[in-house]
């Protein structure tokens, strides 16, 4: 099951690289990431396809992990609008968006990923 996992580090070169050469050496594959700095932080998202051995890797590197949540991965049409339409299904039924990843384009299809408040009225509306 994909696995949102957010850390808190400082903001130095490296901390992705390290990071990334970890997980590929322990064949942890990332199905979608983001990463953003703030007043000398680092704040990393990682969408992983196995969490515990993610989890450890990163706790035995010293970094803190602030979340760790089960993410819904859903398929757009690829064309204007279409997200639009998909975050209003949610909003109507209650459902919080906390974070958001595109993780690729085939054939017409946009692939997303999703962590919510509600995980289970979300799948409701896939």
């Amino acid at each position: 099951m994909p696995t949102e996992i957010v850390i808190e580090t400082e903001d130095r070169p490296g901390v992705l690289a390290q990071i990334g050469e970890q997980f590929g050496e322990l064949e942890i594959n990332i199905f979608a990431a983001a990463a953003f700095t703030h007043g000398g932080k680092g704040i990393l998202h990682f969408v992983v396809d196995d969490a515990d051995r993610a989890r450890a890797a990163l706790e035995q590197a010293g970094h803190r992990i602030s979340t760790i949540r089960e993410v819904l991965n859903a398929s757009l049409d690829d064309r204007p609008g279409e997200l639009g339409k998909f975050a209003r299904k949610l909003a109507d039924a209650g459902v919080n968006i906390t974070s958001f990843y595109t993780a690729g384009s085939s054939g017409g299809d946009t692939e997303i990923i999703l962590a919510v408040d509600n995980v289970d009225a979300a799948r409701g509306q896939l």
